[in-house]
């Protein structure tokens, strides 16, 4: 099928934009097909930022992108512009480690991580296995966003083998190296039992501050990296003075400061600056802020000279 012009020049400019970028059914949060999930659990578990594409809400961009790379299913996966291929290509790729060269990441180093359960976890976790057939084994999977899960599975290929309180735990390298000191614990609660991680290599959570710690410091003449996430349009309606843009300039000033710097990023009810916040805990920044209610509260609790909107 030919391919207008409008819809190759819209993916040759996603492809000149995104270092690593995915085209899917679904989102990276909601994936609508299982291949595209499988594929979004694979590149989670390497990196922690990259764009996808769903395809689902543009069908000439669906069917366009089938065209360009000659490649007739989705998901297809492309890394600096060029073509890696589908859901089985990736899974290939990962499960040999050539996907960590591709990406241009450090190889895994093959560890031995100790971990360690809870006397209660420990027991939650043998009932389980007891209940399972023979072929089946606890695998610990941390991603890239530090998310942590424990599933029942087959064992798989490259696996490591750590022994925790006595029980055998299998994950892939890139978990190992991210799951030394781990404690699993396990809690009861209204949605039923589950277990809980204590990891102390994952980078600090985003604290969040309130408004009035902000005009405090501000008054105090403290130097405060304030960064307002919104857009020119929202910006033109209410600004928090001490506040800056958060465009090209401060993201190459961010990447400037030293890694503890305090960094605080806002916009107006405070759901998006939280996204930027975690991004840049994820870059290594040990003191990153969300302003708790965003612009909204400033006006509501600081200044009422600031339009709420």
């Amino acid at each position: 099928m030919a391919m207008d012009e409008i819809t190759r020049e819209s993916i040759e400019a996603l492809l000149n934009t995104h270092s690593v970028l995915l085209f899917m059914k679904g989102t990276r949060a909601r994936p609508q097909c299982g291949f595209s999930a499988a594929t979004v659990n694979i590149l989670d578990m390497l990196v922690s930022e990259y764009e996808t594409v769903d395809v689902l809400d543009d069908a000439p961009l669906r069917e366009g992108i089938k065209t360009y790379g000659q490649w007739p299913t989705i998901p297809q996966l492309y890394v600096n512009g060029e073509l890696i291929g589908g859901c089985d290509i990736v899974t290939e790729l990962y499960e040999s480690g050539e996907l960590i060269d591709l990406l241009g990441l450090k190889p895994a180093v093959h560890t031995v991580p100790e971990i360690t359960f809870s006397d209660k976890a420990a027991a939650t976790v043998r009932h389980a296995l007891d209940q399972q057939p023979d072929e089946m084994s606890l695998h610990v999977r941390i991603d890239a966003c530090w998310r942590t899960d424990l599933e029942l599975a087959p064992t798989k290929a490259r696996e490591i083998r750590a022994d925790g309180n006595g029980i055998a735990v299998l994950m892939d390298p890139s978990t190992a190296q991210r799951a030394n000191g781990l404690f699993i614990d396990s809690v009861e609660s209204l949605q039923g039992s589950g277990f809980t991680f204590e990891n102390p290599n994952a980078p600090p959570a985003v604290k969040q501050m309130h408004v009035s710690t902000l005009n405090a410091d501000i008054e105090a003449g403290e130097r405060v990296y304030l960064f307002d996430v919104r857009g020119p349009d929202e910006r033109a309606k209410a600004q928090i003075k001490a506040a800056v843009p958060f465009d090209e300039a401060a993201e190459r000033l961010i990447e400037t400061l030293p890694k503890d710097t305090p960094l605080l990023f806002h916009c107006h009810g405070g759901g998006r600056s939280q996204v930027v916040a975690e991004r840049y805990r994820l870059r290594g920044f040990v003191n990153v802020y969300n302003l708790a209610g965003g612009i909204d509260a400033w006006s509501l609790n600081v200044d009422p000279m600031v339009p709420r909107y």
